[in-house]
């Protein structure tokens, strides 16, 4: 494989480079890390071993560049989930390409595919929308197997919230028949319309989170504000390098 710019960032390799070098490479596993990915994985061996062994890695999150900085010296720019899935869709557009929806629920991918279809007309679109549960049996991962392998998209998009969609891509990249394998998790939602992004404001601000926080205050506040105590402890637990 050809080389790729990382940075190691609290034992990730974290990837430190546009998203337009990785277009010469034909295929590739990319996942994203933020605060709380990386928290879980602490705990959930399987799901770090699926990070580490991920051919390209984004940081997603102001915790993880921050750590950058205090820990390497180094200034890496967040790339979102969000971001990944908005990039390969102009260069699916522009390569009349195709890619494939794999989670959420037939609803939501219907609204993804008339997005699509009306943003990108030159974009080939197939999705899936697998049984919402917390793991699946044998059958059902085969189901979800062939249903890619069938279209063969150049980029598959798996959106079924972490760790699981990345765990089952760990499991299952050998056996997918796809270009880039991009787990992006809550970006079906938000580009569906079914549940708001914070605007770009916030996200120049380096506060989604908090926006994210705000219009969901339950279900959010596990994600970061406890996890977010929790990684603090790792990011100070290190010993920080002067920034040139």
């Amino acid at each position: 494989m050809e080389h790729i710019n990382t940075t190691e960032v609290l034992g990730f390799k974290v990837y430190d480079a546009s998203l337009n070098d990785i277009l010469p490479i034909r295929k590739l596993v990319i996942n994203t890390v933020n605060q709380y990915s990386y928290c879980v994985a602490q705990k959930d061996p399987v799901f770090h071993k699926a990070l580490t062994a991920s051919d390209v890695l984004l940081p997603d999150g102001v915790g993880i560049t921050l750590a950058a900085r205090l820990h390497q010296g180094r200034i890496v720019q967040k790339i979102a989930g969000a971001d990944l899935h908005a990039f390969a869709l102009k260069h699916l557009q522009k390569n009349a390409g195709s890619c494939f929806y794999l989670g959420a629920s037939p609803e939501t991918l219907q609204k993804i595919t008339a997005k699509v279809a009306k943003e990108y007309p030159r974009v080939k679109v197939g999705s899936y929308s697998p049984p919402y549960k917390p793991q699946f049996s044998e059958a059902e991962s085969q189901a979800m197997i062939n249903a890619v392998n069938a279209f063969e998209p150049d980029v598959l998009f798996i959106g079924m919230t972490a760790p699981k969609q990345e765990k089952w891509s760990y499991e299952f990249k050998d056996q997918l028949q796809a270009g880039y394998i991009c787990a992006i998790g809550a970006v079906f939602d938000f580009y569906a319309g079914t549940v708001s992004r914070p605007g770009k404001v916030w996200q120049q601000l380096g506060l989604e989170w908090l926006g994210r926080l705000l219009k969901e205050p339950k279900r959010m506040f596990h994600r970061y504000i406890t996890n977010g105590l929790v990684f603090a402890t790792y990011l100070v637990g290190r010993k920080p390098k002067v920034i040139s």
